[in-house]
């Protein structure tokens, strides 16, 4: 019995082999491609909003909070905040006001940073906050909990360190408050004088000697928030 192909079915069989090695070559190729190639411009942008979004628990806190932060004196020229101390604690309940924390926690708060500054004259108080949100649009609406106009309640919690000279900042002598914005961070204030005494009896208010609490704001905001060009070797980077 004749056990050969029909000459028709030996050249269908080939053609199909054939057809098959070349996909299994465009796919491996594809897949090499894939693996060797560079990150997308909308690959290193999602990478840059992961790292700056990150940078809360991800940087040193003495990156975040310096030694000391510039600003401009009130008398003019360039003077520098000292920093007394940085809080341990990072929940989002117990550094701000009661009426802010349920608006915080609907906007997804991620954790609150803080940490406290004196001037260089000594005589006024600073805690700053940042509150980290999950993106842009969190912060923005976490944002509107607090108030604009310069008063510190609702707003951020003074942070005092026993035997240092921040030891009488409490809530009561609050004095000024500030609030900004930026990427997926919300950054507060709050400032007092170092004596203690408090804002009912401060006499007439003077906003000038706070003035500078939101400029110490500002660069830890814009520190915090703006993003860096991509490093896809490096190990905090998602690329």
């Amino acid at each position: 019995m004749n056990s050969d192909r029909p000459w028709p079915t030996l050249v269908v069989a080939s053609a199909l082999t054939l057809i098959c090695a070349v996909a299994a070559g465009v796919a491996g190729s594809a897949a090499g491609t894939e693996l060797t190639r560079g990150p997308t411009t909308a690959e290193l942008q999602a990478a840059a909003r992961h790292e700056v979004a990150d940078r809360w628990h991800t940087w040193p806190t003495g990156r975040i909070f310096p030694a000391t932060l510039p600003y401009s004196a009130e008398q003019g020229g360039r003077e520098h905040a000292s920093r007394i101390g940085i809080s341990p604690r990072t929940s989002c309940g117990d550094s701000v006001d009661a009426k802010a924390v349920k608006a915080l926690r609907k906007a997804g708060c991620r954790g609150v940073l803080r940490a406290t500054y004196i001037d260089a004259l000594r005589g006024v108080l600073v805690t700053i906050g940042v509150v980290a949100l999950r993106d842009e649009l969190a912060a923005v609406r976490a944002r509107t909990a607090f108030a604009e106009t310069g008063k510190p309640a609702p707003g951020l919690r003074p942070l005092a360190f026993h035997h240092t000279v921040s030891d009488r900042f409490t809530a009561a002598v609050r004095q000024s408050g500030s609030v900004r914005q930026a990427g997926p961070y919300v950054v507060l204030t709050t400032a007092g004088q170092v004596d203690g005494r408090p804002a009912d009896a401060a006499g007439e208010p003077r906003p000038a000697i706070f003035a500078f609490a939101a400029e110490l704001s500002e660069h830890v905001l814009s520190e915090l928030s703006t993003p860096r060009l991509p490093d896809c070797a490096a190990e905090e980077w998602r690329c």
